[in-house]
């Protein structure tokens, strides 16, 4: 292995920070930003219903055990992306004003 040469290839101009790609800084990206904005009001919830979750014992008969413990936090996973979704918490929209509102302004 020739420690000269990069491991991974560099980024194509149109995915590289700062250079007009989707949500980059100085790109006005509502689309984007609700994406954004909806993903991270989904990992919130998602720490919030494991934090739930994390006191209750499971059933000893049909479960348990780590695979249950893995598969309890994808569950929530997924609860809180159908959450964020369908309107959550209002997170979303509060962080999605405040994404355009920055790059509203890195535009001036």
């Amino acid at each position: 292995m020739d420690a000269s040469k990069p491991i991974l290839p560099p980024l194509p101009p149109a995915q590289a920070p700062g250079t007009g790609a989707p949500g980059a800084a100085g790109s006005l990206d509502p689309a984007g930003a609700h994406k954004v904005a909806q993903d991270f009001e989904a990992f919130y919830l998602a720490q919030a219903m494991d934090s739930m979750f994390a006191g209750i014992n499971s059933d000893k008969l049909f479960g348990g055990g780590e695979g249950e413990n893995v598969y309890r936090s994808l569950l929530s996973q997924e609860y809180a992306k159908v959450a964020a979704k369908s309107g959550g918490l209002g997170i979303a929209d509060a962080v999605q004003r405040e994404i355009l509102r920055l790059q509203e302004a890195q535009k001036k």
